[in-house]
C-alpha cells in the first residue's frame, strides 16, 4: 500500500502521512530536529495534532519519531497554543489507539511532557528528555549536570520509568515498536491479532514448580516461570529497568496475546513498593484498554515498609494498582506461585477484586502475614520455645492455599505441571467475556 501523506504543504519539521510498518498500517509522524533543533512551531505542533486526530479517525495506531527541543522561541505565544493542540489530541488518542512515541534525539520542555501521555516511549541511546533543562537545574540548584545524566536513555530506563525501552539506535527502535505494536490491535474495538505457534497449548509445565526454592525465603527469577508458561519460551518486556521487584511484559499463549504481571523475588523479595504499583497500574490499565488478558504471578510478602515510602504517598500509589485491576474489564486470571500476604494479597488481582480465575500451586502461602511476623506481634512476650511452638503451627493450620480455597477465595489447587494448560483453557472459556459499563463520566483514578 502506498503511503498517504498529510497535510504536505505544512512549513516545519513536522511530517506525517498514513504507510505501513511492517504489515501494519499506521499514522506515522516524524518531528526531526534538522532545522533549529526541531523547535516547534504553531504549524509543526498542528501537524502533531493532525496526526492524532487522523489515528482516532481511521482507528488506526499512531507511531511517532520525536527530536525536538521545544517550543519555537522566535514565534513566541503561538507556538505554545500549538503545543496545547498537540497534547489535547494525543490525550484524546488514550485508550482509543495504541500510541507509541520514539525519541532519537532531544525532546525538551513541552514534547517532553507529551512522552508522559503515550502509550509507551521507546528511546535511543543517544536520547534525551526533560521539563527543565541543566542550564535551569544548575542556576536554581548550583548543581552542574550534563543531557545525559539528567534526562538521558539510561536514567529514564532506571529511574523514571518514561521510557518502555531503549534501542541502540533508530532503526532499532522503529523494529521494537513494530514487535509491539504485533501485540496490540489497531484500536480499542478490536480484538489482538492471534500468532502462528506450533508451541501445545495442553503442553506440561513441570519446569515451572521446579524453579520454586524448597525454601519459602529462597530467591529465583520469576521470567524463568514466565518462559515455562507462554508459547515458545518468548515475552516481551516493558519497563525492565525500572521497578525490578515488579515485571511487567506481553507475551502469547495458545496464539493468544496476554499482558503478564509478575512479582519478582530476586529484587526486594518482590515486595511492592511506589514504582512497582505505579508500573504494574499503568500496565493494567494499558492492557484493559486495548482488550488484551491479563495473567497475575503472585509471589510477594506485602508492601515494602518504610518512613520514606509512606511520606512519599505509598496509600495513594498503592490504590493505583489495585484501581486498575479493579475497574479491568479483560478477562483476568491470577496465578498464586508462593506468597500472598497482607494488603499485597489484596491488590495483586485477588478473587474478591473480580478476576475471572484464581489458581493457587499446593505449597502457596495466603494470609494476612507470615508466620515470623505473626509471632512477633501476637507472642511478643513468649519464650523462645513458645515463639516457635506458635510459629510451626501458624505455618501448619494457615500457610497453605488450601483453607482459602475452602473458603471460595481460590477457585482450585492445581500441580504447576498443569499451569499452561490450565490458563489456555480459561482463555478459551473466556474468549467471549464482556461486562456492562455503568453510566458515568468517568472514573477519578487515584493519581
Amino acid at each position: 500500500m502506498t503511503s498517504v501523506v498529510l497535510r504536505g504543504k505544512v512549513p516545519g519539521v513536522a511530517r506525517a502521512e498514513v504507510r505501513q510498518l511492517d504489515d501494519r498500517r499506521v499514522v506515522w509522524l516524524e518531528v526531526t530536529a534538522d532545522s533549529h533543533r526541531g523547535a516547534l512551531s504553531s504549524d509543526s505542533s498542528s501537524m502533531i495534532e493532525t496526526a492524532a486526530r487522523t489515528a482516532v479517525a481511521e482507528r488506526l495506531p499512531l507511531v511517532a519519531v520525536m527530536a525536538s527541543s521545544g517550543a519555537d522561541i522566535r514565534e513566541g505565544f503561538s507556538a505554545l497554543h500549538g503545543w496545547g493542540l498537540a497534547a489535547k489530541a494525543l490525550t484524546d488518542c488514550s485508550g482509543m489507539v495504541p500510541t507509541i512515541f520514539i525519541v532519537d534525539g532531544p525532546a525538551v520542555s513541552g514534547p517532553a511532557l507529551l512522552l508522559g501521555i503515550v502509550d509507551h516511549v521507546i528511546m535511543t541511546e543517544n536520547a534525551y528528555a526533560f521539563v527543565s533543562g541543566p542550564t535551569m537545574v544548575t542556576e536554581f540548584t548550583g548543581i552542574a549536570i550534563d543531557n545525559e545524566e539528567l534526562g538521558g536513555a539510561g536514567a529514564h530506563a532506571r529511574f523514571t520509568g518514561a521510557t518502555s525501552l531503549v534501542a541502540p539506535d533508530l532503526e532499532s527502535a522503529v523494529a521494537a515498536a513494530s514487535h509491539l505494536l504485533s501485540y496490540l490491535p489497531d484500536n480499542c474495538d478490536e480484538e489482538p491479532p492471534t500468532w502462528d505457534s506450533d508451541d501445545d497449548a495442553d503442553r506440561s509445565t513441570p519446569e515451572a514448580g521446579d524453579a520454586i526454592p524448597a525454601s519459602s525465603t529462597g530467591s529465583y527469577d520469576v521470567r524463568t516461570i514466565i518462559s515455562a508458561l507462554v508459547d515458545d519460551g518468548d515475552f516481551f518486556e516493558l519497563r525492565a529497568r525500572w521497578a525490578g521487584n515488579l515485571v511487567t511484559c506481553l507475551a502469547t499463549m495458545g496464539g493468544r496475546p496476554v499482558g503478564i504481571v509478575a512479582n519478582q523475588p530476586v529484587a526486594l523479595a518482590g515486595t511492592l513498593d511506589i514504582p512497582a504499583s505505579q508500573k504494574g497500574a499503568r500496565f493494567v490499565a494499558f492492557c484493559d484498554a486495548f482488550n488484551i488478558p491479563i495473567l497475575t504471578l503472585v509471589d510477594t510478602p506485602g508492601f515494602y515498609p518504610g518512613k520514606d515510602l509512606e511520606w512519599r504517598g505509598m496509600i495513594r500509589h498503592g490504590a493505583q494498582l489495585v484501581f486498575a485491576y479493579g475497574r479491568a474489564t479483560v478477562p483476568r486470571i491470577c496465578i498464586i506461585l508462593r506468597k500472598s500476604y497482607g494488603g499485597a494479597y489484596i491488590v495483586m488481582d485477588s478473587k474478591k477484586m473480580g478476576n475471572d480465575l484464581c489458581l493457587a500451586w499446593p505449597w502457596a502461602e495466603l494470609a494476612v502475614m507470615g508466620a515470623g511476623q505473626a509471632a512477633a506481634i501476637l507472642q511478643r512476650r513468649a519464650t523462645p520455645e513458645e515463639k516457635a511452638a506458635f510459629e510451626a503451627d501458624y505455618t501448619e493450620r494457615l500457610l497453605n492455599p488450601y483453607v482459602a480455597a475452602e473458603r471460595g477465595f481460590v477457585d482450585a489447587v492445581i500441580d504447576p505441571a498443569d499451569t499452561r494448560a490450565t490458563i489456555n483453557a480459561a482463555l478459551d472459556a473466556l474468549v467471549d467475556k464482556r461486562e456492562v459499563f455503568r453510566g458515568r463520566k468517568h472514573d477519578n483514578t487515584p493519581l
